[in-house]
């Protein structure tokens, strides 16, 4: 599922390079994947929630879940962040302003509501600021978020959603003359909806509280197919919503129960396509994907000739190239990188004396372990 998410805002960002000669095919494009990068770092935001608290371990210490995280996402950003400096620099020729590239390093970039510091260096990143945010804060909303009776569990997952819905309404008391032409949102209120961790931080939530609901053994509302029917459907009616809900609020139910009827459908040993080699090895350089593809995107379309654009059937050829190159740093980066690090550093060199194997939830019926 990860890598499906990474994919859908890479095609969402291939449309902003304009391959498409054709008027009428860019546009077409644009209908089908204009909002795909919003569905996309949503799911991400929403599976971290989830996964973290279906694999919490019962010998965990809060330093060395921060360990993990830390081990797990800084390095491949520091080596995207140094290539796409080094790119920006010399292909460009741009002039990098220290205090973006500075907050950018530090993963500080999406609390501020400039576009020259939350798109800065190499532009996908803010997300990662986010994660930043709901890492530091997991071991204290897991430790209160487990406290709720599995009974509550949906209504707590209500309260959540209503906040996430409540944040557009939010962002309209912020004051910013600049509307943005190219949505229905002022600068300002499309940073607060979108950018602002304590406003996605409403997402990881929901994620946390789904993952108790399975472990719980509560029923959901809806199996894959019919999570995946509805995630369509509000994909495919996000634009009729109010403008500001498009962003996050219209798609975040569904996807939250396509990652929670996924869980179950796994535990319960009914086997898809999803769990096939080939998805899991894509799964396991998905983040590495998402890092590089803004990257080879835009500098492979500049190697290509600076606003060149093609033919219907060359343009789809240049995307599923830059497509495999992307795939192709995707895999170096893992293997050679990613993978190693997490091997020598993620975990201390001796195992905790006292580590027990994690015990899930009672549930109503047996689970068998994933």
């Amino acid at each position: 599922m990860r890598f499906i998410a990474a994919a859908a805002v890479f095609l969402f960002h291939a449309m902003y390079q304009m391959f498409f000669a054709s008027t009428q095919a860019q546009a077409d494009y644009t209908s089908i994947f204009g909002r795909a990068g919003y569905l996309g770092v949503g799911f991400f935001f929403v599976l971290s929630g989830f996964v973290l608290t279906w694999s919490v371990r019962d010998e965990d210490t809060t330093p060395r879940f921060w360990r993990r995280r830390f081990f797990k996402i800084y390095p491949n950003h520091l080596l995207t962040f140094v290539a796409a400096f080094i790119l920006l620099t010399t292909v460009s020729g741009a002039v990098v302003e220290k205090k973006p590239a500075i907050l950018n390093f530090f993963l500080l970039q999406a609390w501020f509501p400039q576009f020259e510091i939350n798109n800065s260096v190499n532009n996908i990143s803010w997300s990662l600021s986010c994660e930043a945010l709901f890492y530091l804060a997991f071991p204290l909303l897991f430790a209160l978020i487990r406290r709720i009776r599995p009974e509550r569990l949906w209504a707590w997952a209500a309260v959540v959603v209503v906040g996430i819905f409540a944040v557009p309404f939010v962002s309209l008391l912020l004051p910013d003359p600049e509307q943005l032409a190219w949505m229905p949102a002022s600068r300002n209120q499309f940073w607060f909806i979108y950018f602002f961790p304590p406003a996605r931080l409403l997402d990881f939530i929901f994620g946390i509280v789904l993952a108790r609901i399975v472990l719980a053994g509560r029923k959901l509302p809806l199996g894959v197919g019919g999570a995946v029917a509805l995630a369509v459907t509000a994909y495919a009616l996000a634009p009729l919503a109010w403008g500001k809900f498009s962003f996050v609020a219209i798609t975040v139910v569904p996807i939250g129960l396509v990652i929670a009827a996924g869980a179950v459908a796994d535990a319960e040993g009914r086997r898809t396509w999803l769990a096939s080699p080939a998805m899991v090895w894509l799964g396991n350089v998905s983040f590495a994907f998402y890092l590089w593809h803004f990257m080879v995107l835009t500098y492979g379309h500049h190697w290509l000739g600076d606003g060149s654009n093609f033919s219907t059937p060359v343009a789809l050829g240049v995307i599923a190239l830059l497509g495999g190159v992307t795939l192709l740093l995707s895999w170096l980066t893992f293997t050679l990188f990613e993978r190693p690090i997490m091997q020598r550093f993620a975990n201390p060199r001796r195992p905790l004396a006292t580590a027990t194997a994690p015990t899930p939830e009672p549930a109503p019926e047996p689970v068998p372990a994933k």
